[in-house]
């Protein structure tokens, strides 16, 4: 099947193989036995995985949903809101070591047992981890295993776990304490498929085509062949125990056994499944219905197909997802969660609705090859988000900004697959590619997906399913690399220097012609507006709320979690776009940082990453969902240092701002066996979020955050107090340097304070504002501006900081804003420093929105003014730590634009009629940071014509808000 299909699926083939080509090309286990990684490893994080969904779990009252995937984590979700509770680290290690294939949560819901491909890189055995679903602690290991975990299946009265092994039959454990209780060795093939009935019978299925049952006691009641299909995947107990539904790998049946004897009952209509298979059962709450999914699907989307149990012959197919069904659970009140390939998993209702679908974020290149174009440097590339060439981007590392007008930028080139002497066929989703009519040697399993000849027509790049190979005219293999996932497309810049590929995962990465160094790495989520672009060595680049999407994987040891920490941790020291865009220029690392530093007057940094790592905060009570009656809370919590730095601070944040807590706590690291420390924090009487946030000398931990749900009692609206609305406008149009005027800065100011002050009275109780123009907004005024501001702000209170005018970067990349009496050459006698702006957000004690419009036309500057660099201001504001909103104007490298037509900057434009209703897509009669977010990057786009592009970044802390009602 080509990758060009419409509606492309998972073949047969591939999924068979997702997750198991280790162990098929080798045909044994092997492992280093050194010991889990201690040096940290590079993760892309979305929020949701990154590769295929391959098991689903819910516990028996269908709060929690916990999945795994081959992206190497398991995460724990709130099943009704689709949110994310919680994510799952177990140790990893490179290639499979760390690919998750099975996760199941006890019907209690306390504890989540995952496994695949674990543990083998140092035990040269499998294990499966048992995890606290609570706290996230991996509380035991399951070691010993012969091959690899593909389902796991908890037993109803929660005190056994089931697994079934890719080969080595299945394992029975006590959950307790871990003890094996029962295994069954005599399987001849994987086995996909173990259920528990209510009296603790086991059913399991087995590509050695039989299906098996036993009794409580592990007994074998009995075993047959299946009818029909030779290789049985998903097996399930009806909810009576009476019946037994088999689905197959191999073919579009369904099957129906004996619960009693396995004697074959029935076989439910499979009419018109003639393009995949329905491997997948699961059985409705009350056994009325009877749900089968897999590679089924048409126009683009997989069926799940549903029986009736009053009547096998008829059915209706249900549309899911976009890829393979690859795991059904039924919920209790009826309804159905699927996981899927695409990655995703969602819910169906009890009508056959689709009401909860969480996707994953990433970009599919699939079926787009001549789309992936790149300029003769490798500086500039483009790509499709979707799948079959749908929404095409430019990027280019010098302008730091994502292009989805196309049309008037100069044309790139698609990868060459001709060439004078170099004919290379059946290279295009086949496993064995010719060069001159001549078999390529690939691995077994091994599948090529994409090609690219080098402009002189001497060498040509291979991307598969398992590595990129880079061969001489005359078939000899210069260099192969491993690669994150599938080669979907590959190019080689015109300069013949620099090969680049897409792959699976969603990443774009740059290599080394003449070796397979990895140089770069590119990762923009599906969003279509964050990106971030990284080194081998961490150094990055990123747009604004682009720095979450990758960070450090960090071991510690075979016995415990995981840690991760977002690249938003090292911004001090890791954050450098001048030498990521030198990358394809100089074509190393080392010398990127050196010449980027001498440009700079930077000095050198060698800083050993595992020695500046933040602290890690576990909150310990409440626990996440817990219900309050009080407005004080005791907070338990430990903390640990895994720098050995000392821990300097500690603050708790409500909803994402800084909370009311006792003064003069001191916080240490928590050693093995403390109990830890709490922490007073005070709530207000409504639902809300509690995050603590550790610091040391190097950075702020990754916030522990828990949701509270109020219970105490309501209060009546006419005893709510609304807050105070407090405005500080800055925008200066008239300069003392006559070379800096701008046109509509001032005006910009005034029109937001006019918009805001309509708000008296309607969202705000008051609204107090204060407006610098022109002459007036000189640093003195603008830094007394700030400091009246951060002493009215109460944290009942909402606080609103506008800044138009000229923004600026000195030549060490310090960031001023332009007040009117500025000099140029005095920037730190005259300019209002980012340090200023920057403690103003901190020390503001209510909600606060910061509106940043200064990336305006630059020429003026000339050689005395580095590069505007929005995207870190906006980062750095809008982390946890500072816990602002911020608007910018534009990002990369983009100035601001303004018009006599619009009559204001087109910012502020746009902000304005958002504001004052527009934004109000739905009606509501409400304006909340979502909402503007939205209008804001159409209407600018639209007024722009694509040349300026807005930006909204909101802490993960900060939960949506209302900012302004329609009056």
């Amino acid at each position: 099947m080509r990758n060009n299909k419409p509606d492309r699926m998972i073949t047969l083939a591939a999924f068979l193989l997702i997750g198991l080509v280790i162990a098929m090309v080798t045909g044994t286990l092997t492992g280093s036995a050194t010991g889990t990684p201690k040096e940290p490893i590079l993760r892309v994080e979305t929020g949701m995985h990154t590769a295929e969904v391959k098991s689903i779990g819910t516990d028996a009252a269908n709060q929690y949903l916990v999945t795994s995937s081959e992206d190497k984590t398991a995460r724990v979700w709130e099943l009704a809101t689709g949110r994310l509770i919680r994510t799952l680290r177990p140790p990893l290690g490179t290639g499979s070591e760390g690919k998750l294939y099975a996760a199941a949560i006890s019907p209690d819901g306390k504890t989540i047992a995952t496994g695949g491909w674990t543990g083998v890189e140092w035990d040269k055995t499998v294990s499966i981890y048992l995890f606290d679903r609570a706290s996230g602690r991996l509380v035991r290991r399951l070691a010993g295993l012969p091959n690899v975990v593909l389902h796991l299946a908890f037993s109803p009265d929660n005190t056994l776990l089931a697994a079934t092994l890719y080969e080595g039959g299945i394992r029975i454990y006590r959950v307790a304490d871990g003890v094996e209780t029962a295994r069954d060795t005599s399987y001849r093939d994987q086995s996909y498929g173990i259920d528990f009935d209510s009296n603790q019978r086991i059913v399991t299925s087995c590509y050695d085509g039989f299906v098996r049952l036993y009794n409580r006691q592990f007994r074998l009641i009995a075993k047959v062949a299946t009818p029909g299909g030779k290789w049985p995947y998903s097996v399930r107990f009806s909810p009576d125990g009476k019946m037994i539904a088999t689905g197959y790998i191999d073919s579009p049946n369904v099957s129906l056994f004996s619960g009693d004897d396995l004697s074959l009952l029935n076989n439910p209509e499979t009419k018109g499944v003639d393009n995949g298979s329905l491997s997948n059962v699961a059985w409705s709450s009350d056994g009325a219905t009877l749900y089968a999914g897999g590679r089924y699907g048409r126009n683009g989307s997989t069926l799940i197909r549903r029986w009736s149990k009053a009547d096998w012959k008829s059915y209706q197919d249900l549309p899911t997802a976009g890829n393979t069904i690859l795991d059904l659970v039924a919920l209790t009140g009826g309804g159905l969660a699927f996981g899927s390939a695409d990655p995703a998993w969602g819910v169906l209702s009890v009508n056959g609705e689709r009401i909860n679908f969480q996707a994953g974020l990433k970009a599919d290149y699939r079926g787009n090859l001549s789309g992936f174009q790149v300029d003769r440097t490798g500086s500039s590339f483009r790509f499709c988000y979707v799948q079959n060439g749908g929404s095409p981007a430019g990027f280019t590392l010098a302008s730091r900004t994502l292009k989805f007008d196309l049309s008037n930028e100069p044309p790139l080139q698609s990868p060459r697959t001709s060439a004078p002497g170099l004919s290379v066929s059946e290279w295009e989703d086949k496993t064995e590619p010719r060069l001159n009519g001549a078999k390529l040697a690939l691995e077994q399993y091994e599948t090529s997906h994409s090609l690219a000849i080098a402009p002189d027509g001497q060498k040509f790049l291979l991307g598969t399913n398992f590595y990129l190979r880079l061969f001489e005219k005359s078939g000899k293999e210069q260099w192969k690399v491993q690669v994150p996932g599938t080669a979907w497309s590959v190019n080689i810049s015109g300069n013949g220097k620099v090969a680049l590929a897409a792959f699976s995962d969603g990443t774009i990465r740059w290599y080394r012609l003449s070796n397979g160094q990895e140089l770069l790495a590119f990762f923009p989520p599906g969003d279509k507006k964050r990106w971030v672009l990284w080194t081998p060595g961490g150094y990055y680049d990123a747009s604004p709320g682009g720095e979450e999407l990758i960070g450090w994987h960090i071991n510690n040891g075979s016995d415990a979690a995981a840690d991760f920490f977002p690249f938003s941790k090292f911004r001090a020291t890791r954050y450098r776009p001048d030498l990521v865009a030198k990358i394809p220029e100089v074509m190393d690392e080392a010398a990127a940082l050196g010449l980027a530093n001498a440009e700079s007057g930077r000095k050198r940094e060698e800083a050993d990453l595992q020695k500046i790592l933040p602290p890690v905060v576990e909150i310990l009570s409440p626990l996440d969902g817990a219900e309050v009656s009080a407005q004080e809370v005791r907070v338990k919590f430990i903390v640990r240092g895994p720098s050995g730095e000392p821990v300097t601070g500690l603050k708790a944040l409500v909803d994402g701002r800084p909370a009311g807590t006792e003064r003069g706590v001191s916080v240490k690291p928590t050693q093995p066996g403390e109990a830890g420390q709490d922490l007073r924090v005070v709530l207000p009487a409504r639902d809300c979020e509690v995050s603590i946030i550790a610091e040391n000398k190097y950075a702020s931990s990754v916030p522990a955050t828990i949701r509270l749900k109020w219970r105490g009692k309501a209060e009546p609206d006419e005893f709510v107090i609304k807050p105070k609305l407090y405005v500080l406008a800055v925008g200066v149009s008239r300069y003392a340097n006559k070379a800096l005027t701008l046109g509509f800065a001032a005006k910009d100011a005034r029109d937001l304070a006019e918009t805001m002050q309509k708000q008296n009275g309607g969202l705000y109780r008051d609204v107090v504002i204060r407006v610098l123009t022109d002459e007036r907004a000189t640093k003195d005024e603008i830094l007394g501006g700030f400091d009246w501001i951060r002493k009215e702000t109460t944290s009942k209170d909402v606080a609103i900081v506008f800044l138009a005018g000229h923004g600026v970067n000195d030549q060490s990349g310090l960031y001023y804003f332009l007040p009117e009496n500025a000099d140029l050459d005095s920037l730190l006698r005259t300019g209002v420093s980012f340090s200023d702006i920057k403690n103003t957000v901190l020390s503001l004690a209510g909600k606060t929105l910061f509106f940043v419009d200064t990336c305006h036309s630059g020429n003026v500057f000339g050689s005395r003014r580095g590069t505007i660099d929005i995207m870190g201001i906006v980062n750095e504001l809008s982390s946890a730590d500072n816990g602002a909103v911020v608007f910018a104007s534009s990002t990369g490298n983009q100035s601001s634009l303004e018009d006599p037509v619009w009559n204001n900057g087109a910012f502020t434009k746009a902000l304005v009629e958002g504001l004052n209703g527009k934004a109000d897509y739905r009606g509501l009669g409400k304006i909340s940071i979502n909402m503007l977010d939205l209008y804001l990057s159409e209407r600018v786009k639209e007024l722009t014509k694509g040349k300026q592009t807005p930006t909204t970044t909101k802490p993960q802390t900060i939960p949506d808000f209302p900012v302004a009602v329609i009056r």
